[in-house]
């Protein structure tokens, strides 16, 4: 009798097969085989008063699968559990041998990467199935299972929202919030002073030592009325400076590069890194491309390490050699496996790019120069900076030249460094330098930007909400319930997306929020290390949860979009009047499964000609509905006003005029129209 080796995925099974040879056979699970039923009080699959007892039966359409493992595994001598190398890999082991009634004949073995070597050796060193893994994706599963359920419920009776979640309902949160800041920001205005000079320019920073801030243009001028174009060179340093490459990447790492660089959604990302590491023909072989690409380490093998270093000695030179880069480990972080890098430094992408498709190819070569880079020696830079004297004003400009790529040698088209020339100055005659003139320019303070995919992982992983397995998920899943519309790549949250939010944090505020969910990852860590008893954290939870949702199904208020009666063209359903970014608007009541939005034609009036392009100034509104004034070439043109221009211009300035309470004042200056 063979033994028996079951995966997750039917594409690593023939290729396993072929590592182990004759005596093994190598068969997938496809994944989970059984969940949480959905009957019950409230459908949760779970006897909450019975210890949160889960009630497991087989996923629909799984059960010819699990016939198929149950006589492989009573046809076999061993059985080899080879699922994922994470928690959710752990919990689907432990399913196999409850519901494929595997006794002690088995061993759990992991795969942090798909190449013969690696597969040889996790064989050779099996173990027991983790508990108390199990038990800490268990309880994460209850968790989703009893907020999701029990919220989703609540916001489809209340709001028309599709879904609710643990960690999800925080991330459009954070959303939500930022976008509120946005709205609510008030522009600040500043002035920078810029001196020009033939081969550079230097900006204005102190004056007799302290640092300058100007507030208005009144306070520029005061300022260029007492400084000539002559400037005292006053000192000249240089100094060699030095930058180091980062580390491998980990899952959150790699989502948000690939999100800047090579423009893929997250969930994108994991589906091409999924087939990078289940394996690819290569001609000669399958073979996993890339190690296992779920994790938070930044860990890379001792053998990884010396056959890069020859590599790099080889290609390159002795002195591109670096160090292994240690990332800063938080309490949070599971160091389970390595990070994600290529399975060998020998199969550079152009070697593979006839085996890979263009998606593929775009991933690897960002993986594979990321691995490479983190293992060569620092770039070094010459860097200059002048401090120049005028009138107690003190000026000053830096630049750099690259004296040595180091890793920038393979890096350079995913980090942009440009150098920034300036001239010797030891050539300047005297210590003194002729401006050929200076500048003044206007400029407003701005709020925080969007979340983008990339920054809102960003966001989570550092507020420690979510886990490397659960980041692309949570971003797709709000872009897919219609809580968010991305534009030029930034997340905007929808009416209903809003509407969500506010009625969980009027009733939820303790639990919908970062601390909590936070702390949550915690204490399901601390199970996981056998820190913290499973039921008590479940029993703490629901203790504290379920009131709140009684207390929300029996207060909150039912949200009734208003009937336009009219039958949307595209699907049929009625079309309802909602409240967007930009005021009310006619929209489909199916939203998100349909998007039609009727288009009304608005007149919007040109007030005067935009001071600084050739756009033309409108009225435009907060979403509180407060007025201001801004630029048509909005977001090319920064022009903005609180105040309505009056088409005239400044006779002292010739900037515009503006109607200010009961006056007309410039806009800039301090000049103010008689009446």
């Amino acid at each position: 009798m063979k033994k028996l080796v079951i995966v997750e995925s039917p594409a690593k099974s023939k290729t396993i097969e072929k590592y182990l040879g004759s005596d093994y056979k190598v068969v997938s699970s496809k994944g989970h085989i059984r969940d949480l039923a959905t009957s019950g009080k409230f459908g949760l699959g779970v006897d909450v008063e019975n210890n949160f007892k889960p009630n497991y039966i087989p996923i629909k359409g799984k059960s010819k699968d699990i016939n198929a493992l149950k006589k492989d595994v009573k046809n076999s001598s061993f059985v080899y559990l080879a699922t994922d190398p994470d928690r959710e890999g752990e919990a689907i082991s432990w399913h196999l041998k409850d519901t494929l009634d595997i006794e002690d004949n088995y061993s759990r073995v992991v795969f942090n990467e798909i190449t013969k070597d690696v597969v040889l050796e996790a064989i050779q060193n099996p173990r027991k199935i983790d508990e108390d893994l199990v038990k800490s994706q268990e309880t994460r599963r209850i968790l989703d299972r009893i907020i999701g359920f029990r919220l989703s419920k609540l916001m489809q009776s209340k709001t028309g929202g599709k879904s609710a979640g643990r960690v999800q309902s925080v991330a459009l949160k954070l959303i939500v919030d930022r976008e509120r800041e946005i709205n609510d920001f008030i522009p600040t205005e500043y002035w920078t002073i810029m001196a020009d000079f033939k081969d550079f320019t230097a900006d204005l920073e102190k004056y007799h030592g302290k640092k300058v801030e100007i507030h208005s243009e009144v306070e520029a001028n005061e300022i260029l009325e007492k400084l000539s174009n002559a400037f005292k060179l006053e000192d000249v340093k240089q100094t060699e400076t030095s930058k180091s490459a980062k580390p491998v990447f980990k899952t959150s790492t790699m989502q948000r590069m690939a999100a800047n660089r090579i423009n893929f959604a997250p969930s994108k990302t994991m589906r091409v890194a999924q087939k990078l590491y289940e394996g690819i023909d290569i001609g000669s072989e399958t073979v996993g491309l890339i190690t296992y690409m779920r994790t938070d380490s930044e860990r890379v093998s001792n053998t990884f390490v010396a056959e890069t270093y020859e590599y790099i000695k080889k290609n390159f030179g002795a002195n591109y050699i670096g160090s292994v880069k240690v990332g800063k480990k938080d309490k949070s972080m599971q160091d389970a496996h390595e990070g994600i890098r290529p399975t060998s430094i020998m199969r550079t992408p152009e070697s593979l790019k006839k085996y890979l498709t263009n998606d593929e190819y775009k991933l690897y070569n960002l993986i594979y120069v990321r691995a490479l880079s983190s293992l060569m020696a620092n770039a070094t830079f010459l860097t200059t900076s002048v401090i120049l004297e005028n009138n107690g004003y003190t000026f000053k400009t830096t630049g750099s030249v690259l004296k040595f790529e180091g890793y920038l040698k393979v890096y350079s088209e995913y980090e942009e460094q440009k150098d920034t020339l300036l001239p010797d100055f030891k050539n300047y005659k005297s210590n003194t330098i002729i401006a050929n003139c200076i500048l003044k320019e206007q400029h407003f303070t701005k709020p925080l930007p969007r979340y983008t995919e990339s920054s809102l992982i960003k966001e989570m992983e550092n507020l420690g909400i979510g886990r490397p397995s659960t980041y692309a998920t949570i971003v797709a899943t709000i872009k897919e319930r219609g809580y968010v519309v991305i534009e030029d790549k930034k997340m905007i949250p929808t009416e209903i997306g809003i509407e969500t939010t506010d009625k969980l944090q009027e009733f939820f505020s303790d639990i919908v929020n970062v601390e909590y969910t936070s702390a949550m990852e915690t204490d399901l860590d601390k199970i996981a290390e056998s820190d913290a008893d499973n039921i008590k954290v479940l029993r703490e939870f629901y203790n504290k949860f379920e009131p709140c949702v009684e207390e929300a199904f029996d207060k909150m208020e039912k949200k009734e979009a208003e009937k336009t009666g009219e039958i949307c063209p595209e699907c049929g359903s009625e079309l309802v009047i909602r409240n967007g970014r930009y005021g009310k608007f006619i929209a489909c009541s199916n939203y998100p499964t349909c998007k039609y939005i009727k288009k009304e034609e608005q007149q919007i009036e040109e007030l005067v000609d935009c001071p600084k392009c050739d756009g033309k100034i409108v009225a435009k509104r907060t979403r509180k509905g407060k007025f201001f004034y801004g630029c048509t070439n909005y977001p090319k043109c920064d022009f903005a006003s609180w105040y309505k221009p009056t088409g005239e211009k400044c006779p002292k300035c010739n900037n515009l005029l503006v109607e200010k309470k009961d006056k007309v004042v410039c806009a800039t200056c301090e000049y103010e129209k008689e009446e």
